[in-house]
């Protein structure tokens, strides 16, 4: 068993798996011993959750839970710690946007912080005063390949 850290699980918003397939060789992931979120109104918490292919498989008891791992599963223990659904939002804020896009910079998919200052820099440079330069979305500080602490170092 694995001690979990933070609990947040995006893999959680995907489709549930049909009953009667999907289940051959067992759960890749359960999360036991937690305060499990379903958003199902006849079973709104459970303290297990079984993932298989990225999808949910099952939700439920600790015991009924349990009995959908086989060798490869790797299981991890909650800690009674809220497990909830991942959220996925992808909107436009078409009159902002419209209005402001050329004076926003987004960092999708940089991963040195020195390009994304280089791009800060350029941006600065478009955007007429008294704008601010605006990074919006699409970055995490954890993205920055060559920052100390970041996944790639």
């Amino acid at each position: 068993m694995q001690a979990a850290g933070a609990l947040g699980l995006e893999v959680l918003a995907g489709p549930v798996l049909s009953r009667t397939g999907g289940t051959e060789g067992g759960a890749d992931l359960i999360l036991r011993n937690g305060r499990v979120t379903t958003l199902d109104p006849k079973l709104p918490e459970a303290s297990a959750i079984a993932l298989k292919d990225g999808m949910v498989l099952a939700v439920g008891s600790d015991a009924k839970i349990t009995r959908l791992a086989d060798i490869r599963t790797r299981v991890i223990d909650a800690g009674k710690r809220r497990v909830i659904p991942g959220l996925i939002d992808s909107h436009t804020h078409f009159i902002r946007g419209g209005l402001s896009y050329n004076l926003e910079l987004r960092w999708d998919g940089v991963r040195s912080l020195a390009i994304a200052m280089a791009m800060l820099r350029e941006q600065v440079q478009r955007t007429p005063a008294p704008q601010w330069v605006r990074v919006v979305g699409g970055w995490s500080e954890f993205q920055f390949e060559d920052v100390l602490g970041s996944p790639g170092m």
